[in-house]
Order: structure tokens, then sequence, then C-alpha cells
């Protein structure tokens, strides 16, 4: 509270001013007299090392404030204290960054920005990603100020249309995770056809992302059962595993799937032709003939469920019926159409109820066919 700055404010502020810390008889006082007495308040309150400090400008008080005003300074230089500090965001850095060294084992390279998305089964996808530390400090600089706040996530984005990049593309999950890692399993409720993609998003809710996986679709829980198993185990059911991601579909053009199975595999996935092509042309013909033969055959399984005490019967065949009323049934499909009649009688006049399938297999054997494979 300075005279200067007592001027600038009318007499009302001055007297209510006044009033407030105690002036006698302000309200007889002139604005000159007000700025007066409070500038001599103001002094008087205060302590009295700092009216002496004032008093001898230039000599500064050696001794310390009596009210532990040099505490936090205390505590600030403490090398404890610093320690713990540095530790701290250490910490943070260390969960925030996303950079992946390569895997080890394999031939020495550089690495580069990509993500694989592969299916497990019906109930758990399985992203694996390497980001390059050039793709971290790009983000960096990108968010600039909001950088200190941002967190790194992955985000299922379900795919509606066949489409990469479709404006029907919608996030259904944002899963936080942290750096030191490069793949994370994802449980899934029901099919879905997604992908994901890896990035930081701030507290405003603005995402920067790194790099998107391929799209895949996830079977129904009748098509397969779930893996919960590592890479170790997957060679057994690689091929399956590699299917299901997507690898065989015509509409996946990431390489980067077929890329990370050959690496870990250490062979190459498809067919010894590695070619999509399994179809000949109707303008390609060969007359030699094909080594070997290829003999296929199909079954079908029916399966229902009804009361545990009734009496069921396929093609006049009786079915065993599980304590649930639950029954499953392996029947064999040939070549022709035919009509599957199931009954369910139950005791004490209950009656019967029939429902009648009827399904058709129509298998053709193909010409043998043989192609050369033309280096481009």
């Amino acid at each position: 509270m300075t005279s200067a700055s007592l001027k600038e404010k009318p007499v009302r502020d001055l007297a209510r001013l006044a009033k407030q810390h105690g002036v006698a008889g302000w309200h007889a006082m002139r604005k000159d007299q007000l700025i007066k007495a409070l500038v001599r308040k103001a002094k008087k309150a205060l302590p009295v090392e700092t009216r002496r400090s004032a008093a001898r400008p230039g000599k500064a008080s050696a001794r310390p404030a009596s009210n532990g005003a040099s505490a936090p300074s205390a505590i600030a230089t403490s090398p404890e204290v610093a320690r713990r500090i540095a530790e701290a965001r250490e910490r943070l850095a260390r969960a925030k960054d996303l950079t992946t060294p390569p895997e080890g084992g394999r031939v020495k390279r550089a690495v580069r920005d990509r993500m694989v998305l592969m299916v497990r089964g019906p109930h758990w996808l399985h992203a694996f990603w390497e980001i390059a530390p050039r793709s971290i400090q790009r983000a960096q600089s990108a968010l600039g100020q909001e950088w200190h706040g941002a967190r790194p996530v992955l985000r299922v984005l379900r795919m509606e249309s066949a489409l990469q990049a479709a404006p029907s593309e919608q996030v259904v999950r944002e899963i936080p995770v942290h750096g030191g890692v490069k793949n994370w399993f994802i449980d899934v409720r029901e099919p879905i056809r997604c992908r994901v993609e890896i990035g930081y998003v701030t507290p405003a809710g603005r995402f920067h992302g790194l790099v998107r996986s391929n799209t895949v679709t996830t079977p129904t829980a009748s098509q397969g059962d779930t893996l919960d198993a590592h890479w170790g185990e997957i060679a057994t059911d690689c091929d399956r595993i590699y299917a299901m991601s997507g690898g065989f579909s015509p509409e996946n053009n990431s390489t980067e799937l077929q890329e990370l199975f050959e690496e870990r595999l250490q062979r190459s996935m498809g067919g010894p032709a590695a070619s999509p092509a399994a179809v000949p042309n109707d303008d390609e013909s060969d007359d030699r003939p094909v080594a070997f033969q290829l003999e296929v055959d199909a079954e079908m399984i029916v399966y229902g469920a009804t009361r545990p005490d009734a009496y069921v019967t396929l093609q006049g065949e009786p079915v065993k019926l599980q304590a649930d009323g639950t029954f499953r049934v392996k029947v064999d499909m040939p070549n022709k159409r035919q009509v599957l009649p199931i009954v369910a009688r139950v005791p004490e006049g209950g009656g019967h109820q029939t429902v009648v399938m009827a399904v058709e297999r129509n298998t053709k054997s193909m010409e043998p066919y043989h192609r050369e494979l033309h280096e481009e």
C-alpha cells in the first residue's frame, strides 16, 4: 500500500479502507489525510526487521525471518526431495514413451512404425506394434504444451465398411497403455469388424495417432474356441490364427501381418505358390497331368435343446440328451439333398414336436490344373 496507489482511488474507497484498518476519525478526514493515515497504518503493520531494512537501503538483513519464510527454500534444495522429484519425472517419461526396440534374434534392422492386429479367438484380439523414436518426437512437437498432460492409449475402431479410413469408423473403446510394452490382448464381447490404432490423447480429448493396424473380423463363438496362448504356442495353430486375422483375405492389403508371422515362425505363410490366385484364368490351359489327388468330404453337426425328460429322434434314430436337455449329433453329408426330421416326445401325454431340416451338398471336381510360376 503506497501513496501513489492510494491517490488513484476515490474518497469512498479510501474511507472504506480506513474503516477496515481501524483508522480513528476517518469519517471527518479529507482525501490527503486518509492517504497519510493509511500509509502510516501499513508501515506499522510491517515486521520490525522489514522496517529497519526499508530505513537503511543497501543493507540486507542477515537474520532469518522469524515466521519460517526460509523453510520452503530449504525444502526445495534438499537432495532427497530433488532425487524423488527426478525419479518421479523419469517414471512419467518412461510410461509415456512408446518407443520399442527391435526384436531380439532377428536380422538387425532399424525400427519402423508398424502395427498388426491378430484374432486369437471369438473373444480375444492380440495387438502388436513397433514405433520408432522419431515418431514420438513428432508427436511431442505436434501436441506442444498439451504433451505434458497427454497419455498413451490404444483405440479400437469399429469398421462398418471394407474401405480403409472410411467415415463409418467408430471409436468403441480407449484402452490406457504405457511404455515398455509392444503388444496387448484385447477382450471382445461380440463379433466385430475392427482395427486398432495407438497414440496420445490430451486432457481436452485431442488425439494424435502414431500407427494403425490391419482390419480383422472376429468369428462367432460357435466357429472356434478361445485361444489363450503366446507366440511359442501359436505355431501349432498359426494358419488358423493367420486366416482369422485376415491373412488370406483379398481385402487385406496390409503386409505387416504376413511379415510378423514369417519373422516369428521362420517360415512362409500361405501355399507353395505364395500367391492368393488359386483359380486359373479362362485363357490359361495346360495339358500336363497333375501328380496328386485331392479328396474332399463333409459332415454336419446338428445341435439343440429341449426338456431333459424328452425322447428325441433324428431320422428315426434316438438322440442322447445331456442333463440340461441339450444334444449334439454329427451327421454325414453325402453329395445330395436330404431331409432330416427331428422329433421330440415327452411322457404323460405331453405331445410331441417335429422340426424338419433340409440340406443339400453339391460337390464338383474341377479339371486338374498346372500353372507355371514366372518371376516378375
